[in-house]
This record gives structure tokens, C-alpha cells and sequence, in this order.
């Protein structure tokens, strides 16, 4: 079954326009319908060709796009599908018809360098909010061969961002296709889904992945924390890690998790703060401290802020603990916590007062043009934040 709105997308390859938009909620059914459309306008309209499949990373591409793709029936039945992983390639082959796919990553401002001096007959732009602009615009530029056309498809950002205000605002100049999409436009999602989706999300994250809007990030960042996400129980047994981010005369913050089947409990926590006494500790102090946070547990790993080097480097010496350099994706990290809480797999044990502290505090920066957050009482927020992207999305996966 087709929604109306994928039909829509159907129907754009035979259309007047250079361009497709597609933006909106979450499991809206944008990408899948997407990416049929995009390979079957290929073959049917070019014979040894090249295009371009982009994703944020070429690993995240593969799994959300190429994937998918390879196990649809339709496909399979349609067209003669190779994907050589090596080379990032997907050959496709109907009859003596032959174009090539070959998937980019932009995940940062290097990425450009990556898709430069490719000439290609089309691009499809998965998640192009979350690339660079300087990779977009050079992916656009290497579509030089005649008919060539553009597919972005995206969740909604900040509305002061660039692809917003230059494309999305602008549609009508660019000569390209807009569709907006909600989960009720994806056919494959029962209610009970979509209820379990429309309850995951809180604050601007609700705003922007279920009700597809390009809203400003303001006010509290966790506006649900409450009574609800505080324990006054310590899980009886279960894995142990410790998270830090790593201050001399910023706060040191540090948290003693526990994980069970039924989520992560904060069991306790060190909180120092050099400006509050003057006093700057040691990465030896610092190190004696989480040892004594651990004691009586058995530590899988202790996860830290990667830019603290000379810390991990103490904490590697001691060889006492197991080391991971924590994910500093801060947006996603802050949307796995934000779902973690609201599911209940995310508690803070009432004994830990500086990060409970902290979540009364800890807000967006509204003057800014792009989402962050206000660099003041974050440094139990920074560490949970570690934790959650780090290690409970291994436990707990979050997609989107």
C-alpha cells in the first residue's frame, strides 16, 4: 500500500521540477519510497551513469538506504542489484541498461573532499540536515550531466538553518518539490506504533520528530525531568559503569551507573567544583576519586569525555579500568537522554543531588541561530549525556 504523499514522490520524476524536498516526522515512510523512486528514474532514463547516495556517514547510509533497498521485493524481482561494500557500490542492471550508486558520507567539513571530482547524473541526500553545507552544495555540483536531479530528504532542524532558509523557504525559486510529511503519510505504521512513537519524544525533539516542525530549541532542555525519573532503590545487582566529564576549573562530574534489563539507575556520583574552592585537583586526585566511587562495584568501563586526554591518559596507566572514549554527539546524545527518561530506562537515585541540580538548570541557548545549549550547569548533564550515547544505546537502542 502507497500513502497519497508517496505518491507524490512517485509522480516527481516525470514532473517539471530539478529538485525533491522531502522533510517531516520520523518513520514517515520518506526514505524507502524514496530511494525506489530515485534508482528507478535512474534506469529508466540513463545507461552507464554514476549517482550519488549520501547519508551523515557512509555506515549510517548503508544500514538506513542501501540495505532496505537490496531486500525489497520489487527490486529484487525488477533489476540485477550488486552492492559491493568495499568499494561503497551499488551496481544496478536491467537488460543492457547498467548505473552505478555509490554512497558518500557527510559527516563534517572534510567531507566535501570526499565526493569532489565526481561527475554525476543525480544525488539523494538522506538526512541533509545533519550534513555540512560545504558537502551539499558540492554534492549539487557534481551534477553536471544533462536531466540530472536533486533528492533531499530530511527532519526537521532549527529554522535558522541553512537548508530551511535556502531550500526549503526558497523551493518555489529553486524550481523543486516540496512534500511534508507525517507518520500517518507511512501506510506500514499500526496504531499502536504510532502511539508508541508520539510517546517517546518530549520538547523540541516532540515538536521536530513527530510533528515535523521547524521549531526553535528553547527553555528547559529536559522539561519532563520530575519525580518520575528519581529512585530512592539502588538495582540489587546488574553492570556497573562510571562516566566522566572531565573539568580542572570547570566542574569534575562524575556518574556510578547501574544497567538491568529494566534500564540505568545514577547510584551515586562525585561532583567537584575548582571555582567554588579555588582549588584545582590533580588528574591524580581526580583518579583516586572515581576509584573510590567504585568501590564495592565491579566497573565494566569508565566512559570519558574524549577531549580530557590527559586524564584518560592517568586512568590507562593505573590500569585498573577498562577506558571508552565517549560519544560527544551532543544533539544525539541529548535526544537519546531526553527518550531514555521519558521511557522510564533512565533514573537518578536521590542521593544524586548535583545532577538533579543540574536538570532544574540546564537550558537552550534561545539567542543563538543554531540549537545549543547554554555552557552553565552542564557538567552532570555532559557526563549523563556521555553515558546514555555511550553505552545505554547499547543496551537500549534508540532509532529514529
Amino acid at each position: 500500500m502507497v500513502s497519497p504523499q508517496q505518491k507524490k514522490i512517485l509522480a516527481f520524476p516525470y514532473s517539471k521540477y530539478d529538485a525533491l524536498i522531502c522533510d517531516g516526522a520520523v518513520r514517515s515512510g520518506k526514505t524507502s519510497i524514496m530511494m525506489w523512486a530515485f534508482v528507478d528514474w535512474a534506469m529508466r532514463e540513463f545507461s552507464g551513469q554514476r549517482f550519488g547516495i549520501c547519508g551523515k556517514t557512509v555506515d549510517s547510509a548503508s544500514k538506513n538506504i542501501i540495505v532496505p533497498f537490496t531486500a525489497m521485493t520489487l527490486a529484487k524481482e525488477k533489476y540485477t542489484i550488486r552492492w559491493r561494500r568495499s568499494e561503497k557500490i551499488l551496481e544496478v542492471r536491467r537488460g543492457a541498461v547498467t548505473n552505478w550508486f555509490e554512497v558518500f558520507g557527510g559527516k563534517d567539513e572534510s567531507s566535501a573532499s570526499l565526493i569532489q571530482g565526481r561527475t554525476l547524473a543525480g544525488v539523494l541526500l538522506d538526512e541533509v540536515a545533519l550534513m555540512p553545507r560545504s558537502f551539499v552544495e558540492q554534492a549539487i555540483a557534481r551534477c553536471s550531466v544533462d536531466g540530472a536531479k536533486l533528492w533531499f530528504s530530511c527532519n526537521p532542524d532549527s529554522p535558522q538553518h541553512w537548508f530551511y532558509l535556502e531550500w526549503i523557504l526558497k523551493h518555489k525559486e529553486r524550481n523543486a518539490l516540496y512534500l511534508h510529511f507525517t507518520m500517518r503519510d507511512n501506510p506500514g505504521l499500526s496504531e499502536k506504533t504510532l502511539e508508541r512513537y508520539e510517546n517517546m519524544y518530549t520538547g523540541v525533539f516532540y515538536d521536530r520528530f513527530i510533528r515535523g516542525l521547524w521549531v526553535v530549541a528553547e527553555g528547559l532542555v529536559y522539561p519532563h525531568f520530575g519525580e518520575s525519573c528519581i529512585t530512592d532503590e539502588e538495582p540489587p545487582a546488574g553492570r556497573y559503569y562510571i562516566s566522566v566529564d572531565y573539568g580542572t576549573l570547570n566542574p569534575f562530574s562524575a556518574g556510578l551507573w547501574c544497567v538491568t534489563t529494566q534500564g540505568a539507575v545514577r547510584i551515586n556520583e562525585y561532583y567537584y567544583s575548582g571555582r567554588g574552592t579555588q582549588e584545582q585537583l590533580t588528574d591524580e586526585e581526580y583518579y583516586q576519586a572515581i576509584r573510590e566511587l567504585a568501590d564495592g562495584y565491579n566497573v565494566d568501563y569508565v566512559v570519558i569525555d574524549p577531549s580530557a586526554a590527559s586524564f584518560i591518559t592517568t586512568v590507562f596507566r593505573h590500569n585498573e579500568f577498562h577506558v571508552v572514549k565517549a560519544n560527544n554527539d551532543v544533539m544525539d546524545g541529548i535526544r537519546r537522554t531526553s527518550v531514555y527518561l521519558k521511557s522510564g530506562k533512565l533514573k537518578i537515585h536521590r542521593r544524586c543531588k548535583d545532577a538533579i541540580r543540574e536538570f532544574g538548570l540546564y537550558r537552550w541557548d534561545e539567542d543563538s541561530t543554531v540549537d545549543k545549549v547554554i555552557k552553565a550547569d552542564d557538567h552532570a548533564m555532559d557526563d549523563i549525556r556521555y553515558f546514555a550515547n555511550t553505552i545505554l544505546v547499547r543496551h537500549f537502542p534508540v532509532m529514529r
